[in-house]
């Protein structure tokens, strides 16, 4: 039976990238430290048993090496990290030792104990800056200057996992992804949009825009994301993949469509913008596409019908 780690294990894609694999027949090892992950993610994976084990643990802690040890994972997928820009805005020291620091000593265990592939959790909506043009293409990176601390560590990261490739013979693949959501999404937490917008309307609460409402996102399913990693371990060696629809979607349109799903009647109050945000963003998934025979197919109507009902009281 193959061994799996996956880091950010117990939050919301990593839970979900957890259930997937071990539905597969893999033997998964989590690590969390449960600042944003949650053991409840966990309910499904642990109903596995033995096949499942969870480890509680900061990736920046020497005793990461143990667990790497103790498991000899073939596969590592990363996904621990700092992911909130207005956070690395604040703190960029701090998300640069988990987002880089953290990554190293992954990478370092991974190479230590003959782990063969790193599938690392790029940030498609950061990675580039400010788009020249939309959908955005990988190569568009090689002139990106990222806007914000978090868009800087995820590029950093690149480089080094392209170093580990050459010279410790530990492969990749990176995927930058898209505004990924879906049940299971903290709305409390450093959620995305659409978690905050359905908590909010499902309470009777209004939700608040951060701008003028007119900037775009491309919002990917968390099924549809947690099978592009599931491909990568076998394929895409070396490759920097978008994981994303390609599609444009204001929050002024994305929150009328949340209305009508979760029959919320009321009107959104705006706010000022964030420091850090983009204005547009949208991915081209068509290397994807080519590299790991991966493409999206949840619809956003149906993962907001999806996500609005993991949320509604029961």
């Amino acid at each position: 039976m193959n061994t799996f780690l996956v880091t950010g294990g117990a939050g919301f894609i990593g839970s979900h990238l957890c259930d997937r694999l071990l539905a597969e027949g893999k033997k998964v090892v989590a690590v969390d430290d449960l600042t944003t992950g949650r053991i409840a993610n966990l309910v499904v994976a642990r109903g596995y048993g033995q096949q499942f084990t969870f480890h509680n643990m900061d990736i920046r802690l020497e005793e990461l090496r143990t667990v790497f040890e103790r498991h000899r994972p073939e596969v590592v997928m990363h996904l621990a990290a700092q992911a909130s820009v207005p956070t690395s805005v604040e703190d960029p020291e701090r998300d640069a030792s988990v987002n880089v620091m953290g990554l190293l000593n992954v990478l370092e265990c991974a190479a230590a104990t003959g782990t063969r592939k790193v599938v690392f959790a790029a940030s498609g909506g950061t990675l580039y800056g400010e788009p020249k043009s939309i959908p955005v293409k990988e190569g568009a990176r090689n002139r990106a200057r990222p806007i914000s601390p978090y868009g800087i560590s995820k590029a950093i990261a690149l480089d080094y996992l392209s170093f580990y490739q050459r010279t410790r013979t530990v492969d990749f693949a990176a995927l930058a992804l898209a505004n990924v959501y879906g049940p299971r999404q903290d709305p409390f937490g450093e959620a995305g949009v659409i978690a905050i917008f359905a908590a909010k309307m499902l309470a009777g609460e209004t939700p608040t825009i951060f701008g003028d409402g007119g900037q775009t996102r491309d919002f990917v399913f968390v099924d549809d994301t947690v099978h592009a990693f599931s491909l990568a371990a076998d394929r895409g060696a070396g490759a920097v993949l978008n994981v994303g629809t390609g599609v444009e979607t204001t929050v002024n349109g994305l929150f009328e469509l949340m209305a009508a799903t979760a029959q919320f009647r009321g009107s959104a109050s705006y706010g000022p913008e964030r420091p850090g945000d983009l204005r547009r963003n949208a991915l081209d998934p068509s290397l994807a596409e080519k590299e790991l025979g991966w493409r999206p197919w949840t619809s956003l109507e149906e993962g907001l019908k999806a996500t609005v009902e993991a949320l509604r009281p029961s």
